[in-house]
């Protein structure tokens, strides 16, 4: 029997076979917590991080779904400062809903292309 967790990581690597970073369309990668959401443009070419951002970079006092939406415009307005505009989305397994959606929701608001 699978945790929650091995699961979620299984669905991943199914996901990491088919997508990947390069310098011109970079992944981005959203991890969820419990309490915080994280989002990473990598470049799997390299290896490499380009930017990443976290809902602890957010200021405002609102709920988590809106603190997403904020990081997702908060990477999406790195991204465009270092000419970044198209992107690969990687939810990590994650299912598409709820604070996943609002970081890709705030990105696409931001100016990045999926």
């Amino acid at each position: 029997m699978l945790s929650k967790k091995e699961k979620r990581i299984k669905r991943h690597i199914k996901i990491r076979k088919r997508i990947s970073g390069t310098s011109e369309a970079p992944r981005l990668f959203v991890f969820r917590s419990l309490n915080h959401i994280y989002a990473q443009l990598i470049n799997d070419d390299n290896g490499l991080v380009v930017e990443s951002v976290s809902d602890k970079d957010v200021k405002a006092k609102v709920n988590k779904t809106q603190k997403s939406l904020e990081v997702g415009k908060l990477i999406a307005k790195k991204a465009i400062d270092k000419k970044i505009e198209k992107v690969v989305f990687d939810r990590g397994g994650l299912t598409f809903h709820g604070r996943v959606k609002a970081v890709a929701d705030g990105a696409r608001e931001g100016g990045l292309k999926f």
